[in-house]
């Protein structure tokens, strides 16, 4: 009797997919989330192309054998720094969690696909690469026996451990590192074009060595909202460039060094790049976080969508062709009944 009662109850409890199409699920385009994350790489691409041409025609216009050197040289980076993260950042995969009742079962199977194949890539790299230090060795072992076992309650268990333990510590550590690097590169830049093209170029990096961390990418509805958001802090590092706020600030600290020549201008050009710096860096700070708060959203849900009841049980189904049965035979008994009335 108590093992009656506790599947009872754990029946009763048991999420269905009806329960989570309502909960989690919202109305989305599919196709023009795709469309919407591809249009806004491609402007990132357009913006940082014109950033990388205007450096180059400066560079003609002093010297044109110079300028032919500088084109080539900004088409190797368009390539090595643009094209190279936003292509792996695409092809990666990602988890089906918005999904409705008639693609529930399709999407589990995908994530579980996705789920081995993230298990077999960390403990590939893990294993190829020494001293990295990005995972728990022992989780990626117990991962790795999951896998051979083709056990996936343990594979699951190990790899949410690992997600809130030492891959949540190592992403932490790449977006301080990140953020550092590009407000350092921002204080030094004297340029609006450079300091755009620069913060471009980390922000992506960024989200390519998370999205290899953890081994998935977000989904594409969640990866415009990154995009536009690494367009977003290009567009404010160019705006900082271009606008000299360190002399507004340098004004309120009143005539004090008045009397000695290029003290103010000298505090102006540390205000400024001070000011850059920090603005850039704590932007990169929030492209970083704001991956990683859609890669465990959406590893969540996936988790939640795993135990959800996709379709009926057998003894339901059972029951159900049992009364179909019964009105079928019922309906033959009524029109006899009718005809000889």
């Amino acid at each position: 009797m108590p093992d009656k009662k506790d599947k009872n109850t754990q029946k009763i409890t048991q999420m269905t997919i009806y329960d989570y199409e309502e909960k989690y699920v919202r109305r989305q385009n599919s196709r023009g989330a795709r469309l919407a994350m591809f249009v806004a790489a491609g402007i990132i691409g357009v913006f940082l192309v014109w950033c990388l041409l205007s450096m180059t025609m400066q560079i003609w216009a002093l010297n044109q054998y110079a300028g032919y050197v500088a084109a080539a040289v900004a088409a190797v980076l368009f390539v090595c720094i643009y094209i190279v993260p936003v292509v792996k950042i695409c092809r990666s995969d990602y988890f089906l969690t918005n999904v409705n009742s008639a693609h529930a079962g399709a999407a589990k199977r995908h994530n579980k696909r996705v789920r081995r194949s993230i298990a077999a890539k960390i403990a590939d790299f893990n294993a190829s690469v020494d001293g990295a230090g990005w995972y728990d060795d022992k989780l990626v072992g117990d991962m790795s026996v999951a896998l051979k076992s083709n056990d996936d309650e343990a594979l699951k268990a190990a790899l949410t451990a690992l997600y809130n333990g030492k891959i949540k510590r190592t992403a932490k550590d790449m977006i301080f590192k990140s953020a550092l690097k590009s407000a350092a590169y921002s204080a030094l830049s004297q340029s609006s074009r450079l300091d755009a093209s620069l913060v471009i170029v980390v922000n992506l990096q960024l989200v390519k060595d998370i999205v290899f961390l953890y081994g998935f990418r977000p989904s594409d509805a969640r990866l415009v909202k990154i995009f536009a958001g690494v367009l977003r802090n290009a567009l404010v590092a160019y705006g900082l460039g271009s606008v000299k706020i360190g002399n507004g600030i340098v004004k309120t600290m009143g005539d004090a060094a008045k009397g000695i020549p290029l003290l103010g201008t000298a505090i102006s050009a540390l205000v400024d790049s001070s000011i850059q710096g920090l603005a850039n860096g704590t932007m990169t700070a929030v492209i970083g976080f704001q991956t990683i708060k859609y890669l465990n959203k959406e590893y969540n849900l996936q988790n939640i969508l795993d135990g959800v009841v996709v379709a009926q049980t057998e003894e339901d189904l059972q029951e159900t062709c049992e009364e179909i049965e019964e009105e079928l035979r019922r309906k033959p008994r009524a029109r006899a009944s009718i005809q000889a009335n």
